[in-house]
């Protein structure tokens, strides 16, 4: 059995609602409505004693650092000035010579001058949830009231994309909608001047199977998408933003150590502690069914040094041990490294199963592992 890895990204959920009803989210309409059940906001001594806890895992593993993430629901429902003075919190109390990095996700529409100066301050960089660059590829992205969330989300964009506040934007979040047209969407992004762009998956599994996509079917709508968009990327004259997804591919491609949720087989050492304080697995996992994301701990009770020994995070650290017998049978195993831990779930056989993405994750590496060929040895790459 692998060694256990000690957290290193803890996502915080500052808050547990949301402004918007965007259709495809799984947090709010998919297997999971614990949510309900959750206090609206952190209180003050959630924050504190989550703040203990951060530092009190960061000394006890001698780690040269940490990555905090505020989340949600929407994590700017909450003060900005409460949020940094969290982040002030656990920077103090983090032991000597552990740096922190603070991030924000947010869907964009609360982000304002003001707040942003204010999270700046505290060096927390904001991420952008936005699946696209128009008002068409976010039509899914609405309020309660079923209105669009496009113009907060451009007037979010064009604020993070001003100079003066582009060391606070770390980058977009874009949810692929294979129906979209890819070039499309990638060229409008880039028209935002994103720093980098995060492509993900939209959660789902053999039992709630994502949209567009037939459990055992060799279609690859989706692997198609990204090999479109990544030919768009690869073969511009200039990089213009980073795309994590390719990096990772390319880096793992190259024996180079690289992981992501998506590939490789790097141990998964994040953790979500919810706004009661309860210590969870990442909430990704509430696509697959009613408490998946459970541990029964929480940062009062108990350190966050036990949720290591958790059956459900010692399988996301076990590497191919906890994959299916087919995909440690599979070449492309050391890129690929299962898919996504979510993706993998079938009722009745739970994860220990291939991702439901399994031919689109396929179709993407071969297809970037033949473009490195091509650039390494464009002759040899012609020869059949």
């Amino acid at each position: 059995m692998a060694a256990r890895e000690p957290f290193r990204q803890f996502i915080v959920k500052v808050n547990s609602r949301c402004n918007l009803a965007c259709r495809y989210c799984y947090m709010y309409f998919a297997a999971d409505d614990g949510w309900r059940r959750q206090p609206r906001a952190a209180s003050p001594a959630m924050l504190e004693q989550t703040a203990r806890r951060i530092a009190e895992h960061a000394a006890q593993h001698r780690l040269p650092a940490v990555s905090l993430v505020l989340h949600g629901g929407e994590p700017l429902l909450s003060d900005p000035a409460e949020l940094g003075a969290f982040v002030r919190r656990v920077r103090a109390l983090l032991p000597e010579g552990c740096a922190l990095h603070p991030a924000l996700q947010t869907n964009g529409t609360l982000l304002t001058e003001e707040r942003l100066r204010a999270l700046a301050e505290h060096g927390i960089r904001v991420g952008l949830s936005l699946d696209g660059g128009t008002a068409a590829h976010n039509r899914l992205r609405v309020d309660h009231a079923g209105r669009p969330a496009w113009p907060g989300l451009l007037r979010a964009a064009r604020l993070l994309g001003q100079e003066r506040h582009r060391g606070s934007w770390a980058g977009v979040l874009c949810v692929i909608d294979p129906a979209t047209d890819p070039a499309e969407v990638y060229g409008s992004l880039l028209a935002l001047s994103p720093p980098s762009v995060d492509f993900l998956l939209p959660h789902g599994n053999w039992t709630s199977p994502p949209p567009g996509l037939t459990p055992g079917s060799s279609a690859t709508p989706y692997g198609d998408w990204l090999c479109a968009v990544f030919d768009a990327w690869w073969h511009a004259d200039r990089r213009r933003t980073r795309v994590r997804l390719f990096q990772e591919c390319i880096a793992l491609l190259l024996g180079l150590p690289a992981g992501t949720e998506a590939l490789g087989l790097q141990p998964f050492t994040a953790l979500v502690i919810e706004t009661d304080g309860s210590i969870e697995q990442v909430d990704s996992l509430k696509s697959a069914y009613p408490g998946a994301t459970l541990t029964g701990l929480d940062v009062f009770r108990n350190a966050l040094d036990e949720a290591l020994d958790h059956p459900g995070v010692a399988a996301r650290q076990a590497g191919a041990e906890a994959l299916a017998a087919d995909c440690r049978a599979c070449p492309v195993l050391h890129v690929c490294g299962g898919g996504h831990y979510a993706h993998r779930y079938r009722q009745g056989h739970g994860f220990r199963n291939r991702s439901v993405y399994c031919p689109d994750l396929q179709r993407l590496i071969h297809h970037v592992a033949a473009a490195l060929r091509r650039a390494r040895d464009p002759e040899a790459a012609a020869t059949p």
